[in-house]
């Protein structure tokens, strides 16, 4: 299935019922008072966050969505019956959002929030309503009401524990396949991951953290570059953040002062987030104190806010990976969004890689 996360979509509430004209009719009564019944309200579009779909992929192939319209008012003062109400369901982390003014209808960050985007149109009024002393007969009833048009922007915002931030081929989804159950693509070059990735990270005391790998940041991915602002979103719910570092660079001090960088431009709040650093491909250089040291040294300058400890692993190799989950699950002393959805298991999840 393929990962969207953002699309517009066109809604309608249904069009309000027309109101009736008639007059009372019986057995020796020619000309009886209006009892024309009013027309139903229009159905309203609304949108409903659930865990039981991941994606917006369903919207892709429809664009345009509209309730029932309200039925007109009938004789002997009966009303119509109101539209049904269209309500579609999105992953939690939707934000709802008018394509036209960009004012945001609703962030849906909890599984089972709703809201109503486009109102149904009122009912017309039936003739009764118009009786007086003036004029007893009235021959005029309300048409119903349009329901509201607007063009809405979807936006899916993934809600995670734990994000993993490095830059491309840092070995993020490497990392991620080998700690849950996800298989994310992986491979030796740039930008394997082109959406974000999830996974469920358990541990022997039946805890879990739900984890995203976040597509590759390179230097302006803030303005755009690369794969751009269309990921860096999803961080913004993660409440750890984990910088991956490619041991093999020539700097990975550098490194992660260009993506702590980045991250400040799109979202200053970012980088005072919890998180630590993971110094990977342990099997592809020479280690020892010494350089671990150094290298140390070399990271604290840009390591404000961080836990101090560095965790050096091998994903390739499944090396120190039980420290890191250990130091992963020591951040979430309290429950984790993956323990709130137990109606998801890690297969589900990873539907959104496929």
């Amino acid at each position: 299935m393929k990962f969207i996360d953002s699309i517009e979509i066109l809604i309608r509430g249904g069009h309000g019922g027309s109101g009736a004209v008639s007059f009372h009719r019986a057995k020796y009564v020619p000309k009886g008072g209006p009892d024309g019944g009013d027309g139903g309200h229009g159905g309203s579009v609304k949108f409903l966050a659930t865990n039981r779909v991941s994606t917006l992929g369903k919207f892709r192939s429809k664009k345009s969505y509209a309730a029932r319209p309200g039925e007109a008012g009938q004789k002997r003062n009966r009303s119509g019956a109101d539209g049904a109400d269209l309500t579609l369901q999105v992953p939690v982390g939707t934000v709802i959002t008018d394509a036209d003014t960009g004012e945001v209808i609703a962030d849906l960050n909890l599984p089972d929030s709703e809201v109503v985007a486009a109102q149904g149109g009122r009912g017309g009024q039936g003739n009764a309503r118009f009786a007086n002393s003036i004029n007893q007969a009235p021959e005029y009833a309300q048409p119903g009401l349009p329901g509201e048009e607007k063009r809405i922007q979807l936006n899916l915002k993934l809600i995670a524990d734990a994000g993993l931030v490095g830059l491309p081929n840092a070995g993020k989804s490497t990392l991620l396949s080998k700690v849950t159950a996800n298989q994310a693509k992986i491979g030796a070059y740039a930008f394997t991951t082109l959406n974000p990735n999830l996974g469920v990270l358990e541990n022997n005391e039946e805890r879990r953290i739900l984890m995203a790998d976040i597509p590759g940041i390179i230097e302006g991915a803030s303005k755009g570059a690369g794969l751009g602002l269309s990921f860096l979103r999803h961080i913004e719910r993660v409440r750890v953040i984990i910088y991956i570092l490619d041991l093999t660079s020539v700097d990975p001090a550098a490194d992660l002062r260009m993506l702590r960088m980045e991250l400040k431009h799109y979202n200053p709040e970012l980088t005072e987030r919890p998180g630590f650093i993971i110094l990977n491909k342990l099997d592809e250089i020479d280690y020892d104190e010494k350089f671990a040291s150094e290298l140390a040294q070399a990271l604290k300058e840009e390591m404000q806010g961080l836990a101090e400890d560095i965790v050096f692993i091998s994903a390739k190799e499944q090396a120190g990976l039980q420290e890191f989950k250990d130091k992963l699950f020591a951040c979430f002393p309290e429950i984790t969004q993956a323990e709130r959805m137990l109606s998801i298991n890690a297969n589900e999840i990873s539907e959104s890689a496929e």
